[in-house]
């Protein structure tokens, strides 16, 4: 509906007199979000700012792009919005999972490779589950149905893992490529939000500090090549902040096609068992305007829970861009 943002706030009890933005940079929206909160508060813009995303993937509709003008005599068709506004890239026309296949086929990861970062990725969220990690995180949510409401705490795609099945699955996108519905992000609903101020205001107001925003970057490059952009964004974002990718003690880069973790991990020598370590998209779904800012609460939990003093979190978004953040606790 109409400005999101502001509807989640009103919605959530928020004064009607808190101005709202709504950030449309596809999966990289809800660390842009935090990004953009950061800049307004060191302007002295803003005090306090709650930014995040949202993304409910199961209920997008579709699009009749002729009816508007009036149906004629013949055939027409239905756009699916999911596909059409978060995962068909326009340039190349044609499906984000033809360029994970590309990255795959140039970065010689082979189908084998990408189904084992599946499957590590599947062990991590059920074990993270299983200890109760995920729970400090996680806003209960109860949800009316036919035999009367149940309540939501736990991510259902762990659940779902089937590493037998996983390994004869068909290719998704291109017939003779290796990205499977097993080895891709899922399709999600899901939100995620995070409150921010200076440390100033906090310490005023007696509120415990998370972590300090240390730096951040956005990275552009050709839209076939999405799945590598956080290799130069978190390049920019370690750059600012005067540190290398080896002081960084956890990252979560978001796993939108296993390719593109498995990138990263290799162009920036990172030590695999650092990053996602409570799983990623690929178990946990990707609920696209959701997920920067998932990824960065889920980066904090694990920083607290294993005492960890740097963390990043990055995406690659849709269009050949990334976003990244560095954070300190």
């Amino acid at each position: 509906g109409q400005a999101p943002a502001r509807q989640a706030a009103i919605h959530a009890g928020l004064p009607t007199s808190v101005p709202c933005t709504t950030i449309n940079k596809v999966c990289g929206s809800g660390l842009k979000a935090v990004m953009l909160a950061v800049q307004a508060i060191q302007l002295g813009d803003a005090e306090i700012v709650v930014a995040g995303g949202m993304e409910s993937m199961s209920n997008a509709p579709y699009l009749l792009t002729e009816a508007r003008s009036g149906f004629r005599m013949g055939h027409r068709k239905a756009l699916d919005s999911m596909i059409h506004d978060g995962l068909w890239d326009p340039y190349g026309n044609a499906h984000m999972g033809n360029f994970g296949d590309l990255c795959a086929r140039e970065k010689h990861f082979s189908r084998e490779e990408q189904d084992a970062f599946a499957r590590r990725s599947y062990e991590r969220a059920r074990k993270a589950q299983a200890e109760g990690w995920f729970r400090e995180e996680i806003v209960p949510v109860t949800v009316p149905g036919k035999k009367g409401e149940r309540v939501v705490e736990a991510d259902e795609e762990p659940a779902r893992y089937d590493p037998e099945k996983m390994a004869k699955l068909r290719p998704a996108f291109d017939p003779e490529g290796s990205v499977t519905a097993a080895n891709a992000s899922k399709i999600d609903d899901g939100a995620a939000a995070l409150v921010l101020m200076s440390r100033q205001e906090a310490e005023r107001r007696g509120i415990p500090v998370l972590a300090t925003v240390v730096s951040h970057g956005t990275f552009a490059q050709d839209p076939a090549w999405f799945t590598t952009a956080p290799i130069g964004a978190i390049m920019r974002a370690l750059d600012r902040a005067g540190l290398s990718a080896q002081e960084i003690d956890l990252y979560e880069i978001n796993e939108a096609f296993a390719v593109v973790a498995m990138a990263a991990i290799r162009e920036l020598s990172l030590d695999p068992a650092r990053v996602n370590i409570w799983g990623g998209a690929v178990s946990l779904g990707h609920p696209i305007g959701c997920s920067g800012a998932r990824i960065l609460v889920t980066l904090l939990s694990a920083m607290a829970r294993e005492e960890k003093r740097l963390g990043c979190a990055s995406l690659c978004i849709g269009g050949g861009e990334a976003v990244a953040l560095v954070v300190r606790r």
